[in-house]
């Protein structure tokens, strides 16, 4: 996909089989993955929507 838009999401399975995503940046760098494999391709997807969903949650920075 070297010729593929940025910034996207990138589907693909590892080497369970199972779907992951991964987020590529406007400048090309992998910058998010999903933290869990999904044995269904809509599962994936619907992971992507949440986040998508997401942008006008509040950010909270974590205590040290």
């Amino acid at each position: 996909m070297a010729n593929a838009p940025a910034p996207r999401y990138e589907l693909y399975k590892d080497k369970k089989g199972e779907w992951r995503w991964t987020y590529i940046a406007r400048n090309g760098l992998k910058i998010a993955m999903s933290s869990e494999g999904y044995k269904a391709k809509s599962d994936c997807i619907h992971s992507i929507d949440l986040l998508k969903s997401s942008k006008d949650v509040p950010v909270h920075e974590a205590d040290a």
